[in-house]
């Protein structure tokens, strides 16, 4: 992710992204509020996220075009695949800034496939090609432990639950690719690998009631803010999931301010290609920045920590097995 704007401008971006001003909730089919109150829901296993997190960093970048690419995509494939009720694999080639054609590898976990009520997660498992907010070297490849990493490995461990207790919501898990390769100049650069899903969904005519980007949730003393899109689009549901994680203890982690960010990210264009009202989550600071750690050689496993892991993952089983549509 890639570009922090400031919020009125950043809502004309979204609004423009793709030439559509329609909003995502005027297509989406209404959604039920029945709660599931008797549902044991799963306790997330913060260890085995904070070991996923940790394999793909071994890999090294996860860089179009390079072998760790390759093996960590033959990884999420084999992982998945025992997990999920349907394994899809999207492989293309997008063009990058500088016009090099370079392999994208999409990978979606399907869940509970006959549910007509469903929830699309997502997050982003390529690595940006280099540091560019370095402070020493601007050039330099970096591990994308958290940018990346974090959220994928959250979403295995919960592709782990959901194989051993399915809820009654379907559930879509999408990892996307080449999310992190544009330029500033050019918006519409990054993101290629979730562009390409909602010109080319991975089933025909494919819907979710709403959708949950996870991006960089793995850092030590992480705060959620209400990202600027995710409210224009998604307010319903992103309420929703702060209120369940504020009513487990979590309000240090998930805040109720509006920083004023908006920001460039895979939501966009599934709320504005795919018309799927989907919302944000990821670390920012209080004055709208991102993470320190952000595009450096410090987004590493030392910034990961299992207690931040364990209150996004638990937050999403809350809200997977007991409140799925209640907003």
């Amino acid at each position: 992710m890639r570009n922090l704007i400031g919020i009125l401008t950043g809502m004309a971006i979204c609004a423009a992204a793709c030439h559509s001003g329609t909003k995502p909730s005027d297509t989406t089919e209404t959604t039920t509020t029945t709660k599931q109150a008797n549902v044991n829901v799963p306790v997330f296993n913060a260890d085995s996220a904070y070991a996923y997190t940790a394999r793909q960093v071994a890999f090294g970048p996860r860089i179009p075009a390079t072998p760790a690419q390759t093996a960590c995509a033959d990884w999420l494939i084999a992982r998945f695949k025992p997990l999920a009720d349907t394994l899809y694999i999207q492989r293309t080639n997008v063009t990058v800034p500088g016009g090099k054609s370079v392999p994208c590898i999409n990978v979606i976990a399907t869940f509970n496939p006959d549910a007509t009520q469903r929830i699309l997660l997502l997050t982003h498992w390529d690595t940006r090609p280099h540091a560019d907010q370095d402070a020493f070297d601007k050039t330099k490849q970096f591990d994308g432990a958290d940018d990346g990493a974090s959220g994928v490995g959250v979403l295995l461990e919960v592709a782990r639950q959901l194989h051993a207790q399915h809820p009654t919501a379907g559930i879509d898990i999408l990892l996307e690719d080449v999310e992190d390769s544009g330029v500033s100049e050019d918006e519409n650069s990054y993101c290629l690998g979730t562009q390409y899903w909602a010109k080319n969904p991975h089933i025909k005519g494919y819907k979710a009631n709403y959708g949950i980007l996870l991006d960089m949730v793995g850092g030590r003393g992480s705060q959620f803010y209400m990202e600027g899109g995710s409210q224009q689009y998604a307010y319903g549901p992103m309420k929703a999931f702060w209120d369940v994680a504020n009513s487990l203890g979590y309000s240090d982690y998930f805040r109720y301010e509006n920083t004023g960010a908006t920001i460039t990210d895979d939501h966009v264009y599934i709320n504005t290609m795919a018309m799927i009202p989907t919302f944000d989550v990821i670390a920012m600071q209080p004055n709208g920045n991102f993470v320190p750690h952000w595009h450096t050689t410090n987004d590493n496993m030392q910034v990961i920590d299992r207690r931040t892991l364990q209150v996004v993952g638990q937050t999403l089983l809350e809200v997977i097995y007991k409140r799925p549509f209640e907003f």
